[in-house]
């Protein structure tokens, strides 16, 4: 009882801005996304501010409760049985060997279900992205419009960008979990571009970063035309930006402590784009020396 009441003290001292990260681990499935609403601090510049209180649309169903905290039990004891056997589920002799693995494949709406995408219509803008499954359900096609038309709202100064994000791993109980690519010196794509360049950011978690929103980029030309490109992209060569500027191009990359990965473009070019992703997944390549991934071009040869 004693416990009980510390616990609902402290909670209580920690100020109303701060129970969420009380309630939230354990709460978390059943009320993430009205609590991601209710904290959300970006709004649109001019536009008016929700007159309806976010508690209205929590849903407290009990039976939803109990199924929830079902499925989350269920996923705490695949969480102990894999801990158990090994890294990633796999015993410790068949990690130390393992040469290559799939991360993400494009075969159903449940493999699209694992990004998001994001375009700067967040911030007021016109550009248009669209995700769903190629030809054959055998990719997934990443396609839309880019427009850098800047909003009209006084603040923004730049727009014209689309992205496709994977949501990054959670554990049971909503716990923060992480991709651990330590194993791995590549990053391995089966792409078709149109031509245009694209961004690969690797996020990692800001506790281990510089700042909050650090990122590691690499630039992926894809050549366009009917042809496939795989793609060999050595952590080595990503480079560490925060707030869109280079802050360090050697600075390794926590390769235990993945967030998420994601693809932006942003060249600045109005149109349409579009880009299929067969699969992405890691590669231990120990004798890949290759610094340039693409096609060099010898200025003025001698004859």
């Amino acid at each position: 009882m004693a416990l009980t009441v510390t616990f609902l003290n402290s909670a209580y001292l920690h100020g109303r801005c701060c129970r969420h990260k009380v309630l939230h681990p354990l709460l978390g499935p059943l009320l993430s996304d009205s609590m991601s609403k209710l904290y959300s601090s970006y709004r649109r510049p001019g536009s008016q501010p929700e007159k309806k209180t976010s508690w209205q649309n929590i849903d407290f169903s009990f039976k939803k409760g109990i199924d929830v905290l079902k499925t989350q039990l269920s996923m705490l004891k695949k969480e102990t049985k894999d801990y158990l056997i090994g890294p990633g589920g796999h015993p410790f002799s068949q990690y130390l060997l393992e040469q290559t693995r799939v991360l993400w494949e494009f075969r159903s709406q449940e493999d699209l279900n694992k990004w998001v995408i994001s375009s700067d219509v967040e911030i007021g803008g016109k550009s248009e992205v669209y995700l769903k499954l190629g030809r054959n359900n055998q990719a997934a096609l990443l396609y839309g419009t880019l427009n850098t038309e800047v909003p009209r709202d006084g603040e923004t100064k730049y727009s014209g960008y689309c992205s496709m994000r994977a949501k990054p791993p959670v554990g049971s109980f909503a716990r923060k979990k992480y991709y651990d690519w330590s194993n791995f010196n590549s990053l391995y794509l089966r792409v078709r571009g149109d031509g245009r360049p694209w961004m690969v950011n690797i996020y990692t978690d800001p506790y281990f970063s510089h700042q909050k929103d650090d990122l590691y980029n690499y630039f992926m030309f894809t050549r366009g035309g009917p042809y496939w490109e795989e793609i060999k992209i050595p952590f080595s060569k990503f480079f560490l930006s925060s707030r869109g500027r280079v802050q360090d191009d050697q600075h390794p990359i926590w390769l235990d402590k993945i967030s998420t990965l994601g693809f932006t473009i942003g060249d600045k070019v109005d149109g349409p784009f579009q880009l299929e992703i067969d699969f992405i997944g890691l590669l231990n390549d120990r004798a890949h020396t290759e610094e340039f991934a693409y096609e060099t071009y010898e200025k003025n040869p001698r004859v």
